[in-house]
């Protein structure tokens, strides 16, 4: 971890707060933050934009974990959890609320820099794969347009797929746009011409 990062520590225990402060900085020098208080925990996350959140809770409530959810969607930030106890509703929450690592009975200094490194790790994992499906989505998205605007085309002209395919990207070359932006146009005028 040679990127100097904003992380924030959640933790209302004094000598627990120092303690992960201490395991931070095994890690490298770090911009660390701590919250002491989870009251209003998303304004005071969205205030201080942290890189990681590192979150220490003897037992996670529903508030804190919306509050994270707030503050902390997965898109935005990795987020490591650390729990005294096993509650496997709770767990599951976390996981949903974006918590990249959750760490049951395992708050140690020693363990706070494999924790950040598999809770960012995670993080980049995730949100590759969203970046993948959401590509994906797109272009099957741009396929059924181009599909839809082929067999308008087809019908209109009474031509081949092939040939419509063809007009369709002549056209968006033409033009100098892509040809899902062209099919969707003559979808719309096709559509305004019924």
């Amino acid at each position: 971890m040679a990127d100097r990062l904003r992380i924030v520590v959640v933790e209302k225990d004094r000598d627990r707060a120092m303690m992960i402060i201490d395991g931070l900085q095994d890690t490298g020098d770090h911009d660390v933050t701590v919250i002491g208080d989870d009251t209003g925990l998303a304004r005071k996350l969205a205030a201080i934009d942290p890189d990681v959140v590192l979150i220490d809770l003897e037992n996670p409530n529903r508030d804190v974990l919306e509050a994270l959810t707030l503050a902390s969607s997965p898109q935005e930030r990795p987020v490591a959890m650390f729990v005294d106890r096993s509650d496997e509703q709770v767990m599951r929450a976390a996981i949903e609320a974006g918590v990249s690592a959750y760490v049951v009975a395992g708050l140690a200094r020693e363990r706070i820099r494999p924790v950040l490194t598999a809770a960012i790790a995670r993080f980049h994992m995730v949100a590759r794969l969203r970046s993948e499906l959401d590509a994906t989505k797109a272009a099957l998205e741009e396929r059924k347009t181009v599909d839809r605007a082929k067999g308008l085309l087809m019908k209109a002209k009474g031509i081949g797929e092939e040939e419509a395919y063809a007009l369709l990207r002549r056209t968006a070359m033409d033009q100098g746009k892509k040809l899902a932006e062209i099919a969707a146009a003559l979808i719309t005028a096709l559509e305004l011409l019924k």
